[in-house]
């Protein structure tokens, strides 16, 4: 049997949250039962602060090569800034550093294949920049994946992804590479080399 935690529960939304918070409410459990007069009472908020301190533990290892929002920011911008072959270029070189062996293409919604231990990805990158994504063009992903034999489809965007896209994205398996995604594949555009 295998247990899962509620997506709304305090716990899971600690989990998504910085790890601080979770170590500060912790903080603020272990002072109030220092202070505290009775042993019994300090002992029950001592051992109601331990979920909290595992929770901080959990969350700073899975955020530890998280990159920082300046990065993503910074990224985001010079991503911004970069002409359609530039970022072509960069995309390629990160997703090589990666571990996948890339094609780029030069026609159709699909930019470029991705290939890793046997397994294939279409990438769509060349509308990086739009504000908002819709639906059409994860539409047209979808379509080209299904025609290249592809298992995997991702779509790569600085800009906002609307409700419908984002519904669209989970019913098609399409994945999105966002500014924060990018900061990470990109080290050396968030970092200014």
């Amino acid at each position: 049997m295998k247990l899962t935690m509620a997506r709304n529960s305090i716990f899971s939304i600690l989990l998504r949250s910085p790890w601080w918070m979770s170590a500060a409410i912790a903080a603020l459990l272990f002072a109030v039962a220092i202070a505290m007069a009775t042993p019994a009472s300090s002992a029950v908020l001592t051992f109601a602060a331990l979920p909290f301190v595992a929770i901080a533990a959990i969350a700073a290892w899975k955020q530890r090569y998280l990159p920082s929002r300046v990065r993503i920011e910074r990224t985001e911008a010079a991503l911004q800034a970069m002409s359609w072959s530039t970022f072509a270029g960069v995309l390629e070189e990160g997703f090589r550093d990666d571990g996948c062996t890339v094609t780029r293409l030069n026609s159709g919604p699909c930019d470029f294949e991705l290939r890793r231990k046997n397994r294939l990805a279409a990438v769509s990158a060349k509308r990086w920049k739009a504000s908002r994504v819709g639906v059409q063009a994860l539409r047209e992903l979808a379509a080209a994946r299904e025609a290249r034999g592809a298992q995997e489809a991702i779509y790569v965007t600085t800009g906002e992804i609307s409700a419908q896209a984002a519904e669209y994205a989970r019913a098609n398996d399409i994945q999105f590479l966002t500014a924060s995604e990018l900061a990470r594949l990109l080290p050396r555009i968030s970092r200014g080399k």
